[in-house]
């Protein structure tokens, strides 16, 4: 069980009432698709963070978009808050509904709609994972680089604007959304961009609903890029003497323009974690995993120059792989970091946390911050995406402990306040949900949080799309 979302972080938040007319009006329409059943609004009420709120009133199972604008207009009528679910791996409590309202289910929108293999586009639903969608376009010689660690749903990586271990080559899902069709608080259809490669059309919503966490609109489709597969992928992992000289390679790794595809840090108690977990020998000392793309020739290059680098900083035990296979072994360090850590103390909850800062400030945050943890005495785990700045850490907590939990977020608030100090941002990946509200003035200003608020008023008067999440009103 969950232990209590703490009061300070849902400050002043009601739960809504949910009117049975509504229920019933779903249950008429939507039939067995529409589930009040405690299990089922249980599931759809909790994602991977540590907090817990009260289920959702019901569930909608959405097959069409015509399906979801009804739902959105039926609860626009009664002023129930909706909430979009797609499988539930977001980590800042994006889909608890603290204010009560309907779980609209985008699971069976799973259809990749269109592949323009020429043009570099596919068009797909919402509940398209990423898994599914780089198993479809593969005979095209294509493939989607957006790579999150969990199988989540294109539809939920636009909400959250998710990045993750390809970032530092392919950007992030802001820079890889063209289109969307999105449904509005009022219950109507909009389109917005295309599937040209830039536009100066008015305002860019497609911008604005990407990474606005389900608080303007329930996205319907997406049409993304994709990329040419490489004709060469080369992996290697390197240890090395300390955290320090990791971070210190992968600043010069970056500032000397190395076209690498991958470059994630793992600190030596995640390497420990995943060594009892999966039963791999690595070296227990602060790893990077690498990863390289291109022509044969270019990839021996960029190899054999990182490799140079991290021999400058103690970097020593490489071990290269060039087939598939051998590439998974080693990345299966990074993937399984996080159930490894959950495996490591047996019933424990993990207060996660990400930040992002300027390349030349990576050492200077990581560094104090893990001081801070070491003395701490909470376990836990560091992985990063250090090629672009970004990493996580994870507090591993006793829920049955409230002494765990303040000590833990005391460790987050101090993590996030440095990044902010060091011109950094508060989420590089996670997004703002619950928990980091109070860091999005701090990093923005109330100037902007009131423009935000302005713009959600004015998208939703009623405040029914994910209530309480980003800001509060």
């Amino acid at each position: 069980m969950n232990a209590p979302l703490p009061v300070q972080l849902l400050p002043k938040i009601q739960q809504r009432e949910t009117p049975p007319a509504l229920i019933d009006s779903l249950m008429a329409r939507f039939a067995e698709r529409c589930s009040t059943a405690l299990v089922v609004r249980e599931q759809h009420g909790r994602d991977e963070s540590s907090f817990t709120s009260p289920p959702p009133a019901a569930v909608v199972f959405a097959e069409s978009t015509d399906d979801v604008a009804e739902i959105v207009r039926l609860a626009s009528q009664h002023n129930v808050p909706v909430i979009p679910f797609g499988v539930g791996t977001s980590l800042e409590g994006h889909l608890l509904a603290v204010q009560g309202g309907i779980s609209i289910d985008m699971s069976r929108m799973n259809r990749v709609l269109s592949i323009n293999a020429e043009d570099l586009t596919v068009t797909v639903q919402p509940g398209v994972t990423r898994k599914q969608l780089n198993e479809e376009v593969k005979s095209t010689g294509l493939f989607f680089p957006i790579d999150p660690g969990a199988d989540a749903t294109i539809g939920g990586m636009s909400a959250t604007r998710a990045s993750g271990t390809n970032a530092v080559r392919y950007g992030t899902m802001r820079e890889n959304v063209l289109a969307l069709e999105v449904v509005t608080a009022s219950g109507d259809v909009i389109r917005t961009g295309t599937r040209a490669k830039k536009s100066s059309a008015g305002y860019d919503l497609t911008r604005l609903m990407v990474g606005s966490e389900g608080t303007l609109g329930v996205i319907t489709e997406i049409t993304v890029k994709l990329y040419p597969l490489p004709e060469a992928i080369s992996a290697a992992i390197c240890s090395f003497p300390s955290i320090e000289a990791a971070v210190r390679t992968t600043i010069e790794i970056i500032q000397m323009g190395v076209p690498i595809a991958r470059v994630e840090l793992i600190d030596a108690n995640s390497v420990r974690m995943v060594n009892a977990h999966s039963k791999l020998s690595l070296r227990e000392e602060p790893m990077l995993l690498m990863e390289f793309h291109g022509s044969p020739t270019g990839v021996k290059e960029q190899a054999e120059l990182v490799q140079e680098l991290a021999n400058g900083h103690g970097g020593n035990a490489f071990e290269w792989a060039s087939t598939p296979e051998e590439r998974t072994r080693l990345w299966a360090a990074r993937h399984n970091a996080y159930f490894a850590a959950m495996q490591s103390r047996p019933g424990c909850r993990v207060i996660s946390t990400d930040t992002c800062v300027p390349i030349s400030r990576l050492a200077d945050c990581l560094l104090d911050s893990i001081t801070e943890a070491d003395a701490s005495g909470i376990p836990y785990f560091l992985v990063g995406h250090v090629g672009d700045g970004n990493f996580h850490f994870g507090y591993l907590i006793d829920p049955t402990q409230p002494k765990e939990r303040e000590i833990a977020e005391a460790l987050n608030h101090q993590l996030v306040s440095r990044a902010l100090r060091l011109e950094g941002t508060c989420t590089g990946e996670h997004g703002v949900g619950l928990h980091k509200m109070d860091f999005l003035v701090t990093e923005t200003g109330n100037g902007a949080v009131a423009m935000m608020r302005t713009i959600k008023r004015a998208i939703d008067p009623k405040n029914i799309m994910n209530p309480g999440k980003i800001f509060s009103l």
